[in-house]
């Protein structure tokens, strides 16, 4: 019998200043460790996209944001889970990113992105980045 793959959901922000966009590396001790990602996380039972996404940046980063516009949702099928990403545009309202869990971080723009080694699940995310640069 097989047993099923756990699936999460989880929210980014696409976080933007002066037309360069925010990336973080997860740390050696995370899951997909040393992957690169757009800072976010998983969401908790009866929270909104838009309240996991501000409680995770406030958590990881010490910033406050302004969450915009949603793009479009990625499925991807790990080999142990499967996640649902919902990426939004962001606007930094306050602070600079500290890092409380990731190992790295760089503000590059859209075209430089692919350079980084990236978590599968956001590679469509930088795709859809740089053909909209």
């Amino acid at each position: 019998m097989t047993v099923p793959k756990r699936h999460i959901q989880v929210v980014c922000g696409i976080i933007e200043q002066n037309g360069l966009i925010l990336a973080t590396q997860r740390s050696s001790d995370m899951p997909l460790p040393l992957k690169w990602e757009f800072p976010g996380g998983k969401l908790e039972p009866g929270e909104t996209l838009q309240e996991c996404l501000l409680r995770e940046l406030q958590e990881e980063l010490g910033v406050t944001v302004k969450v915009g516009q949603g793009l479009a949702p990625v499925d991807y099928d790990y080999s142990t889970f499967s996640v649902t990403l919902y990426p939004f545009w962001c606007d930094q309202l306050s602070g600079q990113p500290v890092l409380h869990e990731h190992l790295n971080s760089c503000w590059l723009p859209p075209h430089r992105l692919a350079e980084l080694d990236w978590a599968e699940a956001d590679q469509p995310i930088i795709a859809a980045l740089v053909q909209r640069a």
